[in-house]
């Protein structure tokens, strides 16, 4: 399309979880227009580590729409019985589908929305009255924009350099691990499961397994309940309202929501050491946590680490043959937004500057708007990255795209009461503690 042709309300830029979620809860209001576009040819997600056994880490209701609309026809449910497995699932009695099972859902979804794989925006413009939108052999015309290009692996410098000895957990079942020393340098749920992965090969006379993370402890994910809490509307809305200095201080205490690992891995990893005592013969394997990596090298026909540990300041040299970095991910680049670049506002760590309904702060000459998806850690705390919280961002950017409460959002999302009463000794007289209060 030109800048003369069609114009339609949005466009997503990503086809993961969260604009497939925004696509499917426009799918069924008649007077919005949502186009996702995707660079890849096809619908995967995490497939570097979909093990044949892996669980998603929440509930099925975390689907792409049921959290605003349980009877909407692209909920998980509505996907059980399509493929005819409603009874197979509630016989089986477990909250958390499978990876493999998530990540088919999700194409089922797709092929039944306006998604257009193989389509790489390359460019942005505002032109006006609207955003051209472009990449080789299309352009598409939007008034407003959805950015969910998610995360790309990270790898500190002081792994930098390893060259094929070096695996990220991203890319851990695309590439050949048969060296006979193998090191995980870092925990969080990709490291665990790939040491889960190390030690079931160990046993059965695999390779000698290292396991080296920064924190003091292998940590289990707080999943206790009033915790988990803090991923609902409710604790998004109170961290939104606080200085931008106080969010980073308490980003860097939230690590356990999504740095730790799961009570079950942790359960799987200690009954196959436990296994170990009474077989012979098998490669060792080591666990240390409170050790930074401070640099690598490759020495001869091995890898060297020089490491540091953090409780007692010693140094100490780990010899290798692999490293695996579970090291987590950071925001994709966007190179496509330069030309929008003079007109977005950020702060001073040069993050953008997010509302509370997900859209960015934007020069008042572009009377379109730019939403994200996931992109707003900084600005809207620890239930950013949650599947969790994908259904209401999404139907919160319907209603602010559309102008009107298309999608009626959920008040009463969490028993605690996060911020200090409005009145000093004046008692809230209506809804339950912790209820959203405009």
């Amino acid at each position: 399309m030109s800048a003369q042709g069609p114009v339609t309300d949005v466009v997503a830029i990503g086809c993961g979880p969260f604009n497939l979620g925004l696509a499917a809860l426009a799918s069924t209001v008649d007077d919005l227009g949502v186009v996702v576009l995707e660079a890849r040819p096809e619908l995967r997600w995490h497939s570097g580590m979909m093990f044949g056994d892996a669980l998603l880490q929440v509930s099925f209701l975390a689907d792409l729409v049921t959290l605003v609309d349980p009877t909407h026809p692209l909920s998980f449910l509505a996907y059980l019985r399509d493929a005819d497995r409603l009874y197979p699932f509630y016989v089986r009695e477990r909250f958390h589908p499978t990876r493999r099972e998530y990540e088919d859902y999700l194409r089922w979804a797709a092929s039944r929305l306006p998604v257009r794989f193989s389509h790489d925006v390359t460019s942005v413009r505002w032109e006006g009255d609207r955003f051209a939108v472009s990449g080789p052999g299309f352009s598409v015309d939007a008034r407003h924009l959805v950015l969910g290009v998610g995360t790309t692996p990270s790898v500190p410098p002081a792994l930098a350099g390893l060259g094929d000895r070096l695996v990220h957990s991203s890319d851990y079942l695309h590439r050949s691990t048969s060296a006979e020393r193998v090191t995980v340098v870092g925990s969080g749920q990709s490291g665990a499961e790939i040491v889960l992965d190390l030690l079931r090969r160990n046993l059965d006379g695999g390779p000698a397994v290292t396991w080296l993370t920064r924190t003091p402890v292998f940590a289990p994910l707080d999943y206790t309940k009033l915790v988990l809490e803090m991923t609902t509307p409710s604790y998004v809305r109170h961290f939104h309202s606080l200085p931008q200095d106080r969010r980073d201080a308490l980003r860097a205490e939230h690590w356990r929501h999504y740095r730790a690992i799961s009570s079950e891995t942790l359960e799987e990893l200690h009954d196959l050491l436990y296994r170990r005592e009474w077989e012979h013969g098998l490669a060792p394997v080591e666990l240390r946590p409170g050790v930074t990596v401070v640099s690598s090298s490759v020495s001869g026909s091995e890898v060297v680490l020089e490491c540091a540990h953090r409780d007692t300041g010693r140094t100490f040299q780990h010899h290798t043959d692999l490293v695996v970095a579970a090291t987590g991910y950071v925001q994709a680049p966007t190179p496509f937004l330069e030309p929008l670049e003079p007109f977005i506002h950020r702060d001073a760590q040069g993050r953008y500057v997010v509302a509370l309904d997900h859209s960015i702060s934007l020069d008042p000459s572009i009377t379109g708007r730019v939403f994200v998806a996931n992109a707003d850690l900084h600005s809207h705390g620890v239930a950013a990255p949650d599947l969790g919280i994908g259904a209401v961002r999404n139907a919160t950017i319907v209603n602010a795209v559309t102008g009107r409460e298309v999608y009626p959002l959920p008040k009463h999302t969490a028993y605690t009461s996060f911020s200090a009463p409005e009145d000093e000794g004046q008692p809230r007289d209506a809804g339950h503690p912790g209820d959203d209060v405009d």
